[in-house]
């Protein structure tokens, strides 16, 4: 049995958003969760991790993205498993700091799928619980470039959902020739794009923007580079875009716009529903782009972590995992799935070449100054 909680109509990507232009938001909670603990230890006030006993229980409660987990599998896997599933959906990896730590370890949940910049902070303020990797043999099957990632190098807290990257979708029938730059995506959003330009509400996606075109550290601290990419995006690119929206499946399905910064899965999605698919290209833009990596964690205190081991072994099976790939629209990282089974497969699963080169973004303190010029940068769109 299944039980949608709280089913948002709006998609994982629709509120990356949140995830920049609430960073500030994000250290509040993680400092309220300080200084909740400071007149004891550190941890003293969080309920007791919950381990597995071998006993599998009859409930799992998943809290994720909105619309992010294909409800026919997890439907099937609650029937073989006779577990009832309930599925909450968050909108924001704030939200989900958020209620995780007003609960202290008692929310109930048993999964959850924060990004991958977000787990040492999460680990750091004690709301996830180590998995064991004796009930995970199907780890094995992720692809080794997605295990011992940066923000976990061993594992302990994470394993990987799903990850994606960032590019742009241009139309060909007004853009005839090949495009293939961040360069390349300026001159056409200040040349024959122009008033016909969206792009991602993101902060740090739009900075990447510039920050590319000048071969330049997507991550860099350096104040002359972010000097140098703020004038980029506000002088240069902001006078020509005509809209900031979370998700470009349906500015591709419109039709409206001719250059459109999207997310990979988003950019198939709305390809695949257009009426004339053959009008639409992506581009995966060199030098490198964003690479985000959403997790299957498991929740403090969590009070079915049997039944949450087995659900994660579970879907890392390669038939599991290409039937959740296909739902989302994004690669799963599981290694020995067929991409021919897929439409335009070239858009869920990138080619090695593309992966190795994407950059994973940081967390760290320049994100206001990233959020300032985005911020700026939409004023001066006059959106």
């Amino acid at each position: 049995m299944i039980r949608i909680l709280a089913d948002k109509t709006l998609s994982r990507r629709e509120f990356l958003t949140l995830s920049t232009l609430t960073s500030l938001g994000l250290a509040g909670g993680l400092s309220a969760c300080s200084s909740a603990t400071e007149s004891t230890s550190k941890h003293s006030r969080m309920a007791p991790e919950n381990h597995p006993d071998g006993e599998m229980e009859s409930s799992l409660n998943l809290y994720s993205w909105g619309d992010y987990d294909d409800p026919d599998y997890i439907r099937e896997w609650a029937k073989t498993n006779s577990c009832v599933v309930q599925v909450d959906a968050y909108g924001s990896n704030e939200e989900l700091i958020a209620k995780l730590g007003a609960t202290r370890g008692t929310s109930g949940y048993d999964l959850v799928v924060p990004s991958g910049l977000m787990i040492p902070q999460m680990v750091e303020h004690n709301l996830l619980q180590p998995l064991d990797h004796n009930l995970l043999p199907n780890f094995n099957n992720l692809d080794q470039r997605f295990q011992g990632l940066s923000f976990d190098p061993g594992n302990k807290w994470s394993v990987t959902k799903c990850w994606g990257t960032s590019g742009y979708v241009y139309d060909r029938y007004a853009l005839p020739g090949e495009y293939h730059t961040w360069t390349d995506f300026l001159e056409l959003a200040k040349g024959p794009c122009s008033g016909k330009v969206a792009l991602l509400e993101d902060a740090w996606e739009v900075c990447a923007i510039a920050l590319g075109s000048m071969g330049a550290d997507l991550n860099t601290r350096d104040p002359q580079e972010l000097a140098a990419c703020r004038r980029i995006l506000i002088e240069e690119l902001a006078p020509h875009v005509k809209a900031y929206y979370g998700n470009a499946s349906t500015a591709v399905i419109q039709g409206s716009f001719q250059l459109m910064m999207a997310f990979n899965g988003d950019a198939r999605q709305g390809i695949m529903a257009s009426h004339d698919p053959d009008r639409w290209a992506f581009v995966f833009p060199t030098p490198t782009a964003n690479l985000w990596i959403d997790n299957w964690c498991i929740a403090r205190g969590a009070p079915h972590p049997d039944a949450a081991h087995a659900f994660i072994n579970d879907v890392l099976a390669p038939e599991a995992s290409a039937q959740e790939a296909d739902y989302m629209g994004y690669a799963t990282g599981v290694a020995g799935i067929n991409s021919a089974d897929f439409e335009y497969p070239d858009l869920i699963f990138p080619k090695p070449e593309i992966l190795d080169r994407l950059t994973e973004g940081v967390n760290d303190p320049t994100m206001q100054d990233r959020v300032d010029m985005f911020l700026e940068a939409k004023t001066r769109s006059g959106v």
